[in-house]
């Protein structure tokens, strides 16, 4: 205290330390007593905000951080007062440079200062605070988010126990206080906090370490960024990144599964979750698992998780149930087999219906059987459509008049009936909502509603025509209904709109079995990729129905006035004229009209420009876009079939639905004793199921489960013990694979240093030659070349020690050269040879100084062979 100046007492009493200007190179040399001094840690001086000098403390701190000098760290944060700005940067860099210690040290100083009640929501307000544009993290990356986006185990591990929490950004339409003061202040700031959120929910590290169930949290989040790249489609593409790392590592953690136990329990478990729920009510046939985690994957598209290998084995097995041959047998076996099934499908029912729990009734419920039967029927029922177009065929008079017998083509009226049976079966076994999300299903209620329709509007006409009859006083109606022929007929008579739903529905009927056609490899990618080019046909024809539009009221426009041209200039006739164009079957010579030059000639740059962008431009681009959406189906046809085939399996695995159409709207015994039964059920209230009994899983102990919420292990839910010991595992992966991979980059780093080496060596013999040949003695020039390869030889020595033992052998900072008392010490240990030259054969130099060159006579510099890496 004596020793203090005036200056000094007046920079205690104003409470401000003016940045020193030597504290920088003193941080970068390490050397910790000169920046005690140049901080005065005695003294308790401290500073206040200065907006030219917070940067530059900002920078120091930063700067001990990087380097890795935690003494110069503990000494600037003991003597400066760095504010909450400063410590969430230097936060930051901890995070970056991964050193956990440090991490942990600024993290004790925030709570000395805020007590235990530290406001961890601050570190995301941070996009409110101008003075941090100059930061070389982007807005809204707190030290948690920077942390899961590295995969920083233990650091997200320290942080979450320190109450630090990632907030789920609000919707893209939320217009709360929070939402409308970001966007005001800074919309691109509030777009990429956003981001970086989303970044860091969507990483593996904040998904194995803060989520309970953690392939269900990665479910629901790739869903929510999938919605989220409709949403806001200028960041997409970091939206589809995040949701496929989302997939990922859901598939991750799936193949960490080591037995059956282990799988069934994922893909079963439906807890915690409503969406879930709903699907675990979904019973499956005696013995089928229900599959619950499985078909919630496939709800939400997760196409990676469902056509990983274990999905797929387990959907095996459970498809071919007991006939374990199935699978490997012949394609020919197959295919007698189903034509056998085909052929007794009536004795086949009948046995089931009889005794459906006879040898023959189970077979009959094995999920594959039950596909070839019900694919039987489906057969059945395109047969009697084209004997009834036979039939209509031959007895053509009497289906062109009113004297047609509805018995001749209303066969078919009893599959429609086990069809609309078969549907409200199944809208009661999924649920409405799980039943509208396959477009199959819509476009069996489409058909069935049209055969319906159809049906009704013939009973219709019958019954009109027997009415009316029997009153004299509409005696015209009745001829009309009953004895006139099809040309006095009206536009909107119910026999004509009868007649047409009837062929869309046979159309549509035949359409429907490309529903089967998954089941085999080739036809199911083929039946894919019609899918996606039908897609491309819908939004082709929105751009073709645009321009078509505009041609036709333009050509439609010139033409109206001239009744001289009798093809063009009514809507309907200029539609088909232009319609045909498109294929190249309108006749040209329609355009031309030589009386009258000025509208001929428009006519015609109208009809060449539609044929330029029709024909040539939008028909080759829809066969470039069918092309494309061809190729990326075939790219990845092992993924697509797989995941089509999925749902086909899983549509079989259902309870009931074994009778196939149009047995199944007979009743049954077992219909009319599971009735009763479940009546029992509700009055008695018993016969509750129990859950299964699991084995302990062994890679995680006891008390890892007891913190988990429970109170020992057995109160610990069998779920939650295969999800964390599945998180266990992948931690553990992980950590290793960032060893090695660690490692694999020293490694690199030195074997390229030794390349470098080499390459300066081979350059020095060179230059050295040269100088020979022109006989030039430069003892300057090779006392510089001496020191210089002297300190290369010096960096490469040490730097294999700095790397692994972080210079603790050597006492060196990374990048610094040695002193010249250092290179004495080395020498007389026999490490430098002649000037910092190491001779290969070892042996002792003459001098300790430089070798000059002596004209007349041969001198070279010989260095060691570089060592193996």
């Amino acid at each position: 205290m004596e020793n203090l100046t005036p200056d000094n007492w007046r920079e205690i009493v104003n409470k401000k330390l003016h940045f020193p200007l030597e504290l920088i190179p003193a941080i970068q040399e390490g050397n910790t007593a000169w920046v005690d001094s140049l901080l005065s840690i005695g003294d308790g001086i401290i500073r206040q905000l200065d907006e030219s000098e917070d940067r530059l403390w900002r920078e120091a701190l930063n700067l001990s951080i990087r380097l890795g000098s935690e003494d110069i760290m503990t000494s600037l944060l003991l003597g400066v007062k760095f504010d909450f700005r400063q410590i969430h940067e230097a936060l930051l860099v901890a995070v970056d440079t991964n050193q956990p210690r440090f991490v942990k040290h600024l993290l004790d100083r925030l709570d000395l200062e805020k007590g235990n009640k530290m406001d961890v929501r601050s570190f995301s307000m941070a996009i409110f605070d101008h003075s941090i544009d100059d930061s070389q993290f982007a807005p809204g990356v707190t030290p948690l988010t920077l942390a899961c986006q590295k995969d920083l185990y233990e650091i997200v591990t320290m942080l979450t126990q320190r109450g630090h929490d990632i907030p789920l950004p609000h919707s893209i339409s939320c217009t709360c206080l929070e939402c409308r003061n970001s966007r005001q202040y800074d919309l691109l700031k509030f777009s990429l906090s956003r981001i970086n959120t989303y970044r860091g929910i969507a990483s593996r590290a904040y998904l194995s370490i803060t989520s309970e169930d953690a392939m269900l949290s990665a479910f629901h989040l790739s869903r929510e960024l999938r919605k989220l790249s409709k949403k806001e489609p200028e960041f997409k593409p970091q939206y589809l990144t995040l949701e496929l790392l989302c997939q990922e590592f859901a598939v991750e953690l799936l193949g960490m599964c080591r037995n059956q136990s282990e799988v069934s329990t994922i893909l079963n478990s439906a807890e915690d979750d409503s969406e879930d729920e709903e699907l675990d009510e979904q019973t499956f046939e005696e013995g089928i698992p229900n599959l619950a985690r499985l078909r919630l994957a496939v709800n939400y598209n997760q196409k990676q998780f469902v056509t990983h290998p274990i999905c797929q084995q387990v959907l095996s097995s459970i498809w071919c149930g007991s006939l374990s041959g199935w699978r490997g047998s012949r394609t020919a076996w197959k295919l007698l087999v189903s034509l056998g099934i085909f052929i007794a499908m009536p004795f086949l029912c009948l046995v089931y219906w009889i005794a459906p729990k006879s040898k023959l009734g189970k077979l009959l419920k094995v999920p594959v059987i039950k596909f070839l039967l019900h694919s039987a029927s489906y057969m059945w029922f395109l047969i009697t459509l084209l004997t009834e177009s036979i039939f209509m065929e031959i007895f053509r008079s009497d289906f062109a008049s009113r004297k047609q017998n509805i018995l001749h083509n209303s066969l078919h009226m009893i599959w429609v009936a086990g069809f609309f049976w078969f549907e409200c079966k199944e809208v009661w076994i999924e649920g409405l909502k799980s039943y509208f999300l396959d477009i199959w299903n819509i476009l069996d209620m489409m058909v069935l509603s049209m055969y319906l329709a159809s049906f009704t509007m013939r009973i219709l006409i019958m019954l009109k025509g027997y009415f009316l009859c029997q009153d004299p006083s509409t005696q015209e109606l009745c001829d009309y209904f009953t004895n006139t022929v099809r040309e006095d007929w009206k536009q909107e008579d119910p026999q004509l709109i009868a007649e047409t739903l009837f062929a869309v529905t046979s159309m549509l009927s035949f359409t429907r079995l490309a529903y089967i056609l998954p089941a085999h490899e080739s036809l199911g990618t083929l039946q894919i990729s019609m899918g996606r080019m039908i897609d491309d046909m819908m939004r082709f024809m929105f751009i073709l129905m645009i321009i078509g539009t505009a041609f036709l009221c333009g050509i439609n426009n010139i033409y109206v006035p001239y009744v001289v041209s009798p093809h063009l200039g009514r809507f309907n006739e200029t539609f088909n004229f232009l319609f045909w164009t498109m294929f190249g079957m309108a006749n040209q010579e329609y355009v031309d009209m030589p009386d009258y030059a000025l509208a001929e000639f428009v006519g015609r740059i109208f009809y060449g420009i539609f044929t330029l962008l029709i024909v040539i431009v939008l028909l080759n681009m829809l066969i470039a876009m069918i092309s494309n959406s061809f190729q990326r189906i075939e790219d990845d046809a092992d993924v697509e079939w797989k995941f089509a085939r999925s749902k086909l399996y899983l549509s079989y695995f259902r309870e009931g639905l074994t009778m196939p159409v149009p047995f199944n709207i007979i009743p049954s015994p077992k219909a009319l004793f599971y009735i009763l039964r479940r009546i029992c059920q509700k009055i008695c209230c018993c016969c509750n199921k129990k859950a299964p009994e699991y084995p302990p899983i062994a890679s995680l102990s006891s008390n890892t489960l007891n913190n988990s919420g429970g109170q020992g292990e057995g109160r610990v839910p069998y779920r939650l013990q295969v999800t964390k010991a599945l998180v266990h595992r992948y931690i553990e992966a992980a950590r290793r694979e960032f060893e090695e991979s660690k490692r694999k980059d020293v490694g690199n780093r030195i074997t390229e240093l030794n390349k470098v080496v080499g390459r300066l060596h081979t350059e020095m013999q060179e230059f050295h030659q040269k100088l020979q040949w022109r006989h030039k003695s430069e003892p300057d020039q090779a006392n510089i070349l001496g020191k210089y390869i002297l300190g290369a030889k010096n960096n490469f020595r040490d730097f294999d020690k700095n790397e692994a033992m972080g210079c603790e052998n050597t006492g060196l900072p990374i990048g610094r050269h040695p002193t010249e008392e250092e290179e004495e010490e080395h020498e007389k240990e026999g490490e430098i040879k002649a000037g910092g030259i190491i001779s290969e054969e070892g042996e002792e130099p003459e001098s300790e100084g430089p070798v000059e060159p002596v004209p007349g006579e041969e001198t070279t510099f010989e260095t060691a062979s570089t060592p193996d890496v």
